[in-house]
C-alpha cells in the first residue's frame, strides 16, 4: 500500500479531488492531511471522509521535527502539496527528496515564485497577454516552484477573461489531472 500525505492551506477542492480519486484504490491512499491553518475550509470538507487531519502550528512548522515524526508514522511515501501556502522546510525536503510534488496554477517557469499563488497568478497570466496558461505539476525542492516538471497541460485565455474564469478554468485541469499524475509517480517509485 502506497501512502499519501496532502498538505494544504485552503478549501480543499484539489484535496477532495485526490481523496475522490483514490478512494477505492486497493493499493494507494491518503493517509493523512496536514494544514497550517486552524480555520482552513480542508478540514470540514474532508471530515466526512475519515482521514487523519491534523493542524499543525507556526512554531511546529518552522521547526519541522514533529511534522517529520508523524509523516514517518504514518509510512507516508509521497507528500502532495494541493493549495499549502507555506514555504516547504529543509529537513522536510531533505527527508522526503524525490518524494514531494506540487501543483501550480500556470505553465512554468511563467508566472512562478515568490508570491505567485491563487488569483494573483491568473492576474499576472492576463496581465502578460499569454495566450495558454494551465497547471504544472512538479517536484518540490528548496527554490519556489523550481523542481522538475512532471506535467503540464494547457487552457486557452480567452480575451475577455478575467482572473476568475481563467482560474475556473485551470481549476478543472487540476481536478482532472492531478490525481492522474500523482498515480504515476507512486507506481513508478
Amino acid at each position: 500500500m502506497k501512502r499519501i500525505a496532502i498538505f494544504a492551506s485552503g478549501e480543499g477542492s484539489n484535496a477532495e479531488a485526490i481523496v475522490k480519486y483514490f478512494i477505492n484504490k486497493e493499493n494507494i491512499e491518503v493517509s493523512l492531511v496536514l494544514t497550517n491553518r486552524c480555520n482552513a475550509g480542508v478540514t470540514n470538507r474532508l471530515l466526512p471522509y475519515g482521514i487523519k487531519i491534523n493542524y499543525f502550528t507556526k512554531q511546529q512548522w518552522d521547526d519541522a521535527v514533529e511534522v517529520l515524526e508523524l509523516l514517518i508514522a504514518y509510512k507516508i511515501d509521497l507528500i502532495v502539496l494541493a493549495g499549502f501556502l507555506a514555504i516547504i522546510r529543509k529537513p522536510i525536503i531533505n527527508a522526503y527528496e524525490g518524494k514531494i510534488i506540487n501543483i501550480h496554477p500556470s505553465l512554468l517557469p511563467r508566472h512562478g515564485g515568490s508570491g505567485m499563488w491563487g488569483i494573483h497568478v491568473h492576474r499576472s497570466v492576463i496581465e502578460s497577454g499569454d495566450k495558454h496558461s494551465g497547471i504544472t505539476i512538479h517536484y518540490v525542492n528548496e527554490d519556489v516552484d523550481g523542481g522538475k516538471i512532471i506535467a503540464q497541460y494547457k487552457c486557452d485565455v480567452g480575451k475577455d477573461d478575467t482572473p476568475e474564469l481563467l482560474a475556473e478554468r485551470v481549476h478543472q485541469l487540476e481536478y482532472r489531472y492531478f490525481p492522474q499524475e500523482i498515480e504515476k509517480v507512486l507506481l513508478r517509485k
